[in-house]
């Protein structure tokens, strides 16, 4: 273990002491089209989209493929195509038959969509794997890090045979592929914990056993991973984690902004570690974060994923965020930076023109960085107030740090209130005895400040704001009662039309709030 660590290290230096060649980002990119289109042309899809037009010689294929192609919601790719991938039938829109599916946990839909996860896109995902290691000779690392134990803590490892392919978490079947020198020396909780499927059996074992492992690396979900190392200290009666793993040095998050937790996870901690954000869903790895101190996750343009950028507004996208016909892309050559687009993709695992509900904003157009601003269903426009996940999650953060207190999950609602409008704040933390009052103060003026359009609607049509302080435990109490408990599931930030019912039938029923 110990020497695997030193050339691990060893190899980050020296790589990093060499540069080599870049060509742009659009070079990138239309080479990885033509790549994807190639591959694809002799599938059903290929053949009724006519690829082998697209490519021919006497066309722009970049230009032909987006004006032949048309764009695909979740619902409009599984109909017409991926329900005959999961039928075992072959060469659909990706060459061969498909042996994996994700389960996407999902928000706002209760049921999980089936993601094709094809070997190339496995292919893909390792070698993003590798390009991340490298650029952690960027960061603040000590080289111990890389000989410690990396504890994921993702979804349960089981993977479910049906017919002719297997069903589960993207994690376990990352973990069925993952490296052999990975899994056996470096892997925690390790392959036995791992494909237990109840979420809560797999955390006890982890807390019981936490003590024997020296752990350098943590990986997961924000909300899940401060669940269950509060949970370690508590059991093992300890003042913070690194009395446990001394040498914990490097989180890496994603899914979730990861600012709503920083102090939280923070107050875990015995001393500073090194935080690195990941962008990685179902539908394939986009990128991760490549510079110290820049809060941006660069994407990476030469992994078998194309990108399209749809503007985030109301020309493109209706009032629930459905995507309107007509609309316009732009290719990471035209991207402009501080504007909302909605993600569109092409990938090696069968998905074409395809929208994976992500909405983003470069930070820096000239590096391709980008933060994840929230998803094209979850956000708030009842009367033209345009309020994003970003801007909740500013909001949150300011709260906790304006007013000392801890704030685990949250979630926003809005509603009709006296002809007019109002947005509900449904606050979960352990600090019950806060002012909603308070609360809902700094968040109103927060938003304010943030956006120019709530500001204005604030002063018409947006009447009130309501602040509902709930037990941080409801909300994952909720989860487990929705049969979504575990480390690859987010409770949605914006809840709408039956989730929204759902969720208040269910804080009626165990009448957990203060307002």
């Amino acid at each position: 273990m110990a020497l695997l660590g030193s050339l691990i290290s060893r190899s980050l230096k020296i790589r990093k002491k060499f540069t080599p060649p870049v060509a742009s980002g659009i070079t990138y990119q239309r080479h990885t089209l033509r790549q994807l289109i190639e591959r694809g042309q002799y599938t059903a899809f290929g053949k009724a989209y006519g690829f082998d037009k697209i490519l021919s010689q006497e066309v722009d294929f970049v230009k032909a493929f987006r004006e032949t192609v048309p764009f695909h919601t979740y619902n409009e790719m599984y109909e017409s195509w991926w329900k005959r991938c999961i039928a075992g039938e072959e060469n659909v829109t990706w060459p061969g038959k498909v042996k994996y599916f994700a389960l996407s946990s999902g928000t706002s839909e209760s049921a999980s969509k089936q993601i094709p996860v094809t070997q190339d896109m496995i292919k893909a995902i390792k070698k993003m794997g590798f390009k991340q290691l490298y650029s952690m000779a960027n960061f603040n690392v000590p080289p111990a890090a890389f000989q410690k134990g990396i504890l994921m803590l993702g979804g349960t490892t089981t993977l479910f045979e049906k017919g002719e392919h297997y069903e589960g978490d993207m994690s376990g079947i990352s973990a069925k592929n993952m490296p052999k020198w990975v899994s056996n020396l470096l892997y925690k909780p390790g392959n036995k914990i791992s494909k237990r499927e109840n979420w809560e059996d797999r955390i006890k074992l982890i807390v019981r056993k936490a003590k024997s492992w020296d752990v350098g690396t943590i990986c997961g979900v924000p909300a899940w991973v401060q669940i269950v190392l509060d949970r370690i200290i508590k059991f093992h009666k300890v003042d913070n984690i690194h009395e446990i793993w001394p040498n914990l040095s490097v989180y890496i998050h994603g899914g979730v902004s990861f600012e709503p937790y920083r102090e939280s996870i923070g107050k875990l901690l015995g001393h500073p570690i090194t935080y690195i954000e990941t962008y990685m869903a179902s539908e394939g790895s986009f990128g991760f974060q490549a510079r110290p101190n820049e809060q941006g996750i660069k994407l990476v343009l030469n992994n078998n994923i194309f990108f399209e950028f749809v503007p985030f507004n109301s020309q493109n996208f209706d009032d629930d965020g459905n995507p309107r016909a007509g609309l316009e892309s732009v290719l990471i050559n035209e991207v402009s930076e501080h504007v909302d687009y909605a993600v569109m993709i092409s990938t090696c695992a069968g998905a074409w023109r395809y929208f994976i509900g992500d909405v983003i904003r470069f930070t820096n157009a000239a590096e391709y960085e980008i933060v994840i601003t929230g998803r094209t269903k979850q956000f708030l426009s009842l009367c033209g107030e345009h309020t994003s996940v970003d801007n909740m999650n500013k909001a949150i953060d300011t709260v906790a740090r304006n007013l000392g207190i801890t704030i685990r999950e949250f979630t926003v609602a809005g509603l009709k209130y006296e002809d007019l409008f109002a947005h509900r704040w449904y606050i979960g933390t352990d600090d019950l005895n806060v002012d909603p009052e308070a609360v809902r103060k700094i968040i109103d003026q927060t938003l304010c400040e943030l956006n120019d359009d709530y500001a204005v609607e604030r002063t018409s049509a947006l009447k009130e704001v309501f602040v509902e302080i709930v037990p941080a435990s409801v909300f994952y109490d909720y989860m487990r009662y929705k049969g979504k408990e575990g480390a690859m599931n987010k409770f949605p930030r914006v809840l709408k039309g039956r989730t929204l019912e759902e969720w208040e039938q269910y804080l009626s029923q165990t009448n957990n709030t203060n307002s």
